[in-house]
């Protein structure tokens, strides 16, 4: 018996102009339902993340979102963040599994 969330909702740090999704993360805990844990996920994402391939992602997650993310997490905890656990889905092998809601606005880091 297998137990996981019906659904996740979360962002993504970049996605790739041929639609991988770069999930970045300090803790690993929400790594899994994005992985294919969840029944069903839902990633809405800012079309400032949107990059020409996996390398500039992986930069953009460095470069661009862990510098914010940082300031946050010093606000939020004091102390810094860091980008301890990738996750790059390349495609979804169930059918209608997954959702990404490309929004025209810069939302998120």
């Amino acid at each position: 018996m297998v137990a996981g969330p019906a659904y996740v909702v979360n962002s993504v740090a970049a996605v790739t102009e041929t639609g991988s999704l770069v999930l970045a993360s300090g803790s690993g805990s929400q790594l899994p339902a994005n992985a294919g844990g969840a029944a069903h996920a839902v990633w809405v994402v800012g079309a400032q993340k949107v990059v020409p391939d996996l390398s500039t992602a992986l930069r953009r997650v460095e470069e661009h979102a862990l510098p914010l993310e940082n300031v946050r997490a010093r606000a939020a905890y004091g102390r810094p963040s860091a980008v301890n656990s990738l996750l790059v889905l390349h495609a979804e092998p169930r059918p209608g599994r997954g959702t990404v809601l490309l929004l025209r606005e810069a939302i998120g880091f």
